[in-house]
């Protein structure tokens, strides 16, 4: 699919259709700019390559990597054979990773080709967790089997096991620059796991509702989670120190839906430490990281569950939607103003 070459005058919604030279004005303009779409179906994850590229996966079984700046669809991989359900990728290579409810993980690179380079089978059920360590040599994966494993990325070997009864796997995050691993699951509990003994080290206090999404910050020492609920019960994302396990610092209640993301923002200077998260209400909520204060929220009328975001730079954030592809918002540096500039 080739870049859109065509401009279209502003519909009742409006949306736009724009060219690469359009998309050095979105920030300043009011209106939002439609790209070429990522996928012809929901988009459920999505994560950065580069501060220009960012990969997603959807229900169309498809792992895309896209220019989000620029408006361009740069590479489509086809291989799994159910829907994506989560993307990862690996700071400073071009090295990306994609699980599926197909119970594979494949590892794609950006300059080799559209056929996987490495494929990963051993789990029974869909795969929710993807980290790679820091030094890129192993990568962890957990799946509604209630196992997780650890996997030898060159080899494609699966180094160890480990199956923790009603463990049912949602998100993985590995801790930068150490051996730990956290994850959340469907038992409304986080796991705390140590990559070379491969054991659970410590669990957190089971919250009320099941943990969707976790997040680490950039210095090892936060967690972020987020859970499910209904009728703004259960639907919060919850700030713990991991430097003292279970120890919950404070709960970011708004959403009135199932909180299905919860992410670190890259700090502004002189702005407040913020974090962000998305909602099956189809709203983004922009909150003060201390305080719990929300800062921003903003609706996306129609997008219908937000699944996943990504902070691409100091002020952008792309998010992921069921019914309206991948929308690149903008906020600004104390976290307020949150606007939708583009979609794709």
């Amino acid at each position: 699919m080739g870049k859109l070459q065509s401009k279209f005058r502003r519909s009742r919604s409006g949306l736009y259709r724009a060219t690469k030279h359009d998309s050095e004005d979105v920030a300043a303009a009011s209106q939002v700019v439609q790209y070429e779409p990522a996928h012809r179906d929901a988009v459920n994850c999505v994560t950065n390559l580069t501060s220009d590229l960012c990969v997603s996966g959807g229900s169309d079984m498809a792992v895309v990597v896209y220019d989000w700046r620029g408006g361009k669809l740069c590479q489509s991989f086809q291989g799994h054979n159910r829907e994506v359900t989560k993307v990862e990728c690996f700071p400073g290579s071009t090295w990306i990773f994609s699980a599926s409810r197909d119970k594979t993980v494949m590892m794609w690179d950006l300059n080799q080709g559209d056929e996987p380079i490495q494929e990963f089978c051993g789990h029974e059920l869909v795969v929710n967790g993807l980290a790679v360590s820091p030094d890129g040599s192993k990568l962890c994966t957990g799946s509604r089997d209630n196992s997780m494993c650890l996997w030898d990325i060159e080899s494609g070997e699966r180094v160890h096991k480990n199956t923790v009864s009603r463990n049912l796997v949602t998100h993985v995050c590995w801790v930068p620059e150490s051996p730990l691993i956290v994850q959340t699951s469907e038992d409304k509990t986080i796991r705390v796991w140590d990559s070379r003994a491969w054991q659970v080290t410590n669990t957190f206090p089971a919250k009320q509702y099941i943990q969707t999404h976790c997040d680490i910050s950039a210095n090892g020492n936060y967690l972020l989670s987020s859970s499910n609920g209904f009728g703004g019960q259960g639907c919060e994302a919850t700030l713990w120190d991991l430097r003292q396990p279970g120890c919950k610092v404070v709960e970011y209640r708004g959403h009135r839906e199932t909180t299905a993301c919860c992410v670190f923002l890259p700090p502004n200077p002189g702005g407040p430490a913020m974090v962000a998260s998305s909602s099956h209400d189809s709203s983004v909520k922009i909150w003060d990281q201390n305080t719990a204060a929300c800062l921003a929220t903003l609706t996306l009328e129609g997008s219908g569950p937000l699944m996943s975001l990504a902070p691409s730079d100091s002020c952008s954030l792309l998010c992921a939607s069921f019914n309206k592809g991948i929308q690149v918002l903008r906020h600004r540096a104390d976290g307020q103003d949150l606007k939708q500039m583009a979609r794709f």
